[in-house]
C-alpha cells in the first residue's frame, strides 16, 4: 500500500529511482536533439558550450538594443533563404490548383502535392 502511495506521490517526471525520464529535447540555439539519457538535476538547454555562448551573446544583444525578447533577428541572406522558400511554396500550391482545375490525372495531383509538402517542410526548417 506504501509503494502505491510513494508512486502516486513521485513526480511525473521521475521515474521509481528519481532520475528524470528521457523525453525528446532539443538545443536551444541550433535545434539539434539532445541526448535521451537519464539524469539527476537541472534539464540541458544546449548541446555543448558554443550553443550555450552564442545564445547568452544573443540574449546580450536583445537586452542592449531593448527587443522584446521573444524577437527574432534574421540576416539579410536567411531572408532571402525565406522568401525563396516561401515563393516555392507558393509556385507548388498554384500548380496544384491549375491542374486540379485543369482535369488533370490522379497520379499527376498526388506527386504534385508531395512536392508541394517537401517544398512546406524545407520551409519549416528556418536553421
Amino acid at each position: 500500500m506504501r509503494e502505491v502511495a510513494a508512486q502516486r506521490d513521485a513526480s511525473r517526471d521521475e521515474t521509481p529511482s528519481g532520475r528524470r525520464a528521457a523525453r525528446p529535447q532539443h538545443c536551444g540555439w541550433c535545434g539539434r536533439r539532445l541526448e535521451g539519457e537519464l539524469s539527476v538535476g537541472r534539464r540541458r538547454r544546449y548541446c555543448g558550450q558554443s550553443c550555450r555562448q552564442r545564445a547568452y551573446e544573443r540574449r546580450s544583444a536583445v537586452q542592449r538594443t531593448g527587443l522584446p525578447e521573444d524577437a527574432v533577428v534574421l540576416s539579410s541572406a536567411e531572408i532571402a533563404t525565406l522568401q525563396d522558400r516561401l515563393f516555392q511554396v507558393r509556385c507548388a500550391a498554384e500548380d496544384v490548383a491549375t491542374a486540379a482545375d485543369e482535369g488533370a490525372e490522379p497520379e499527376q495531383l498526388r506527386r504534385m502535392a508531395k512536392e508541394l509538402a517537401y517544398a512546406a517542410g524545407e520551409l519549416e526548417r528556418l536553421r
